[in-house]
């Protein structure tokens, strides 16, 4: 029960010391857009990510966000001041947590609380069952159902329809990520050699972890970063893998999204018959903050520079 609770958490705020140098993954600043927010005469509409052409007589003043990535994308653009509810696992940025809570841990909001603050735009995500977006839009209210992002140029976009949809001009935004990642890609593209980095969600069952598989924003960032995951190979985008199946892929660097759970890099090491695994014999076990790499919003660029810098450290330096 345990491990089931720990791994649907972690998948909730997804896409839901170390021994060396490195420390759990710390964000970059990202710039906020403090533009205000100019009337509107003409309709606001965008289709959504079931396909739903959304509109919006005038931008949205008054939001619900159903997802912490919506949260955090909302804050980066300019549109805190805007949030007037947010899920219960919206902790980031500091700011949101004074916002009035509706719910929503374990997927089970409170439909009465999110009707009772008025809103003009309630601001679903993927890990929202479709469900929610018709009782929501059944009771009056106008729901955008953001989309998860499978690439950067995808992230980008959900930046820029998040600036539309509140009337803020999320340009800068975007620059600026677009920059860091190319910044990124210019340091990886020489190398040769790819280390290869397992990444684990959930390691309440040490003979057995879960991990990221194919088609993630973990699969990708390990790959964008320079690395070959582990995980790929598995099926299904959230996977779990046997100690003799990792034994024998041998990774190089162990990362664990899991150590903000009490997961220890000293555990980890001491698993049985992990002590022939490279990573563990060269003390590359880092801690890694899974909402930076789980959470679609901007602080994925914060989570592909930390890998980045762990993989290939002699390039940072």
């Amino acid at each position: 029960m345990i491990r089931k609770t720990l791994f649907v958490t972690l998948l909730l705020s997804l896409f839901l010391a170390a021994c060396g140098p490195a420390v759990i993954a710390t964000e970059a600043p990202i710039p906020v857009t403090e533009a205000p927010i100019e009337e509107m005469s003409a309709e606001i509409s965008a289709v959504d990510g079931l396909g739903r052409t959304v509109t919006l007589s005038a931008p949205a003043a008054r939001i619900v966000s159903l997802a912490p990535s919506n949260t955090e994308l909302l804050y980066a653009v300019g549109a805190g001041d805007q949030v007037v509810g947010r899920d219960e696992l919206s902790d980031f940025p500091e700011e949101a947590k004074a916002v009035d809570s509706v719910g929503g841990s374990m997927g089970d909001f409170s439909i009465e609380a999110i009707v009772a603050l008025e809103p003009d735009l309630v601001l679903a995500a993927e890990l929202n069952a479709p469900e929610i977006v018709k009782t929501l839009e059944d009771l009056g209210l106008t729901v955008y159902y953001l989309p998860n992002p499978k690439s950067f140029e995808d992230l980008y976009k959900n930046i820029e329809t998040v600036g539309i949809l509140t009337g803020q001009d999320a340009s800068g935004l975007v620059d600026n990520l677009k920059g860091r990642v190319a910044a990124i890609d210019e340091k990886i593209a020489p190398i040769s050699a790819r280390p290869t980095v397992f990444y684990e969600l959930d390691g309440t069952d040490p003979l057995k972890p879960w991990t990221s598989g194919p088609g993630t924003f973990v699969d990708l960032l390990i790959t964008r970063a320079g690395g070959f995951n582990v995980g790929s190979s598995l099926e299904g985008e959230w996977a779990q893998i046997s100690s003799e199946e990792l034994v024998a892929a041998d990774p190089s660097i162990i990362l664990l999204g899991d150590a903000l759970y009490g997961v220890t890099v000293e555990s980890v090491a001491a698993r049985t018959g992990w002590d022939s695994i490279t990573a563990v014999q060269n003390n590359a076990i880092y801690p890694f903050n899974p909402d930076l790499a789980t959470r679609p919003g901007p602080r994925l660029v914060d989570a592909l520079e930390e890998m980045a810098k762990l993989l290939h450290p002699g390039l940072f330096q």
